[in-house]
């Protein structure tokens, strides 16, 4: 059987774009991969996100452990990706990491799961990099938030 893991960036979106994206592909579990469940944009911090993934019908988890370290954040917002890569390759070493990564490849074997971290391409973000060690065999389907009104 073939397994597919969805990705979704929150850049320049709203949650209720990120929600409809979600639900039009049928995503069961919303998997949070940012280091930090904060943000500035409206709709995107932790409880917030947790609560409206949830009245959705869907499931919220944080996967602390398999975000970037703050010099890998600043890495990708600098463009650069050899630097991101070394050191998300450092921290997916870490036992926790290590862990919370057996932790999503089995919820996601079981349910329709899709990363999501702030990027908007999952090329310049390190969901690449995690898709790379943890779902190398798998088919990743990139979604990209519905644009709302505003």
């Amino acid at each position: 059987m073939s397994s597919k893991i969805l990705t979704i960036g929150y850049a320049r979106a709203t949650q209720d774009g990120v929600l409809s994206a979600l639900i039009d592909a049928g995503v069961e579990v919303l998997a949070d991969i940012r280091a930090l469940p904060l943000s500035r944009r409206p709709g995107f911090s932790k409880t917030s996100l947790a609560e409206a993934i949830e009245q959705a019908g869907m499931q919220y988890r944080h996967f602390r452990h398999l975000g970037t370290p703050k010099e890998g954040r600043d890495a990708a917002r600098r463009g650069d990706r050899g630097t991101l890569k070394r050191i998300y390759e450092g921290q997916l070493e870490l036992p926790e990491a290590l862990a919370q990564m057996a932790e999503l490849q089995a919820l996601a074997q079981a349910k329709r799961t899709c990363l999501l971290c702030y990027c908007e391409e999952t090329a310049d973000c390190h969901r690449a990099l995690l898709i790379d060690a943890a779902f190398a065999d798998w088919t990743c389907l990139d979604l990209h938030p519905h644009k709302g009104l505003s």
